[in-house]
């Protein structure tokens, strides 16, 4: 009866702490990114608090970089490092005292989240700490899909699939976001020293550096960015088919989340490709008419639809 009454004692404890691990990835998701934090909410519960969890995860990763604080990029690498070496042991015992991890490590063994994953994430954050150029977009795609497209995948293993091809389709649009976040940066990377764009297309567009960091805005720039614009375009194109291998009851948020991208890249355009004129954004309003416009097309009207079709 006693070694029981321990048990359950043990039991309770460690569901209190999973819940406040919980509550502290949802507290970080609300404060990091309303834009996830509102098209979450209209989620399933349990798929919410998971994802919730899951966001957290990538935000601390990410922030290591993002919030250098007072420390040297090697000092930040050991840092990646440390929560490697956390990761790994996580996955191996189950368990975790990280108050990131504890949830996300609960939510990797429920969905069977491979390692390989959240690793690839962490060694994305660390080719952003030693490196500030890419040669070609082979060498760029490769960051894309460790810090963005993997994001996906991880998306995808929570929200529920049908068919593993999703996968493949979630790498993509990943990928198209990353390249959205690279072309709606350009003027905060290049004052930080920083040119993500392909060093490759800059040369074949007859571009220099200089253009960049001089914000010269010429008949070639305005070429290479609709270059750029169009290409992430063609990736959201091609991602569009892989949503509907989700779940139905959450596909909306993701249709909903790629509209909302793609509505950066239409800003670009209206600028006539120009970066330099301040960091574009869709309203709050927007997103929010986005997001109800998806849930209503998805969960209430197609089911019509099928009805009568």
């Amino acid at each position: 009866m006693i070694e029981r009454d321990q048990r359950l004692f043990s039991q309770r404890g460690r569901d209190k702490d999973l819940k406040m691990s919980l509550k502290y990835a949802r507290s970080q998701t609300a404060f990091y990114s309303k834009s996830f934090f509102l098209s979450s909410a209209l989620l399933p519960k349990e798929k919410r608090w998971d994802t919730y969890a899951l966001y957290s995860f990538c935000r601390y990763a990410d922030n290591i970089v993002d919030r250098p604080r007072n420390r040297t990029p090697e000092e930040l690498i050991q840092e990646v490092d440390a929560l490697a070496t956390e990761l790994h042991m996580a996955y191996k015992t189950r368990e975790s005292e990280h108050p990131v991890i504890k949830s996300f490590i609960h939510v990797a063994m429920k969905y069977q989240i491979p390692i390989i994953y959240p690793m690839e994430l962490l060694e994305g954050v660390k080719m952003d700490l030693e490196r500030n150029r890419y040669e070609t977009f082979d060498d760029l795609y490769l960051f894309a899909y460790r810090v963005a497209g993997v994001v996906g995948i991880l998306m995808t293993y929570v929200l529920g699939y049908k068919d593993d091809s999703a996968f493949e389709y979630a790498e993509k649009l990943g990928v198209a976001m990353q390249l959205t976040n690279i072309l709606r940066d350009v003027q905060e990377d290049k004052n930080m020293g920083r040119i993500y764009l392909p060093q490759q297309e800059i040369e074949q567009f007859n571009l220099q550096e200089e253009d960049f960091f001089n914000e010269n805005i010429t008949t070639n720039f305005r070429k290479f960015m609709n270059f750029q614009v169009n290409r992430a375009h063609r990736y959201y194109l091609e991602a569009h088919d892989g949503i509907k291998l989700l779940t139905e009851n959450t596909q909306f948020a993701i249709y909903a989340a790629s509209k909302i991208y793609q509505g950066i890249l239409l800003k670009i355009e209206a600028r006539n490709y120009n970066p330099f004129l301040g960091r574009v954004f869709v309203s709050q309003g927007k997103k929010l008419l986005i997001l109800l416009g998806e849930l209503l097309r998805t969960r209430f009207l197609r089911p019509v639809f099928t009805m009568f079709s």
